[in-house]
């Protein structure tokens, strides 16, 4: 696996901490079906004496992605590797469910996940049961976060009056902001 990991706020990645979430991570690998060209991209923080830890590994055309935060890096790392693992399976789950997955022998591996197409994946994915129609007035980021607050939502999505995108602002679990802008 190539394992991109890289420390934020000033957070030094020592040597053990690295060979601590290395040897986490290599439960992970049994999932992979080419594990040595697995890219998995690990970032770690420190803020206020909370310890978080996020973890993507990018697939042909998902992202698995899993975050977990407690006070201590060490138990951060143990509960991302366990969401990781419960995700993998639950996706392995679902393609076999589908019948995509052919072959004996497998280990258990998610093969199919890189191979399976958006297709095959996005007919597990739960059906939408309400759709929201309203009007989009071109506004501010500034006036989106206003008007996202006052309606008590997470997230809002709005016509960029600079850009003339669409764009969403979301609030952060550390009570900031996010904009997310299409490329």
């Amino acid at each position: 696996m190539n394992m991109h990991i890289r420390g934020e706020n000033h957070l030094d990645i020592t040597p053990a901490l690295r060979q601590y979430l290395e040897k986490k991570l290599g439960r992970v690998e049994r999932y992979l079906e080419q594990p040595d060209e697995a890219e998995i991209t690990v970032t770690m923080s420190v803020v206020r004496d909370v310890h978080t830890i996020e973890v993507m590994i990018p697939f042909s055309h998902v992202m698995l992605r899993a975050e977990e935060r407690s006070n201590d890096m060490y138990a951060s790392i143990d509960l991302v590797i366990d969401k990781l693992e419960k995700r993998l399976d639950k996706f392995k789950h679902k393609i076999d469910q589908k019948g995509a997955h052919k072959g004996k022998g497998d280990n258990g591996r998610v093969k199919d996940l890189a191979k399976a197409s958006y297709e095959d994946l996005s007919e597990q994915v739960e059906h939408v049961v309400r759709v929201k129609e309203f009007e989009m007035k071109p506004m501010a980021v500034d006036e989106a976060i206003l008007q996202m607050d006052m309606l008590g939502h997470d997230f809002f999505v709005f016509s960029n009056a600079e850009s003339e995108e669409v764009n969403v602002v979301y609030r952060r679990r550390d009570g900031q902001y996010g904009l997310i802008q299409a490329r």
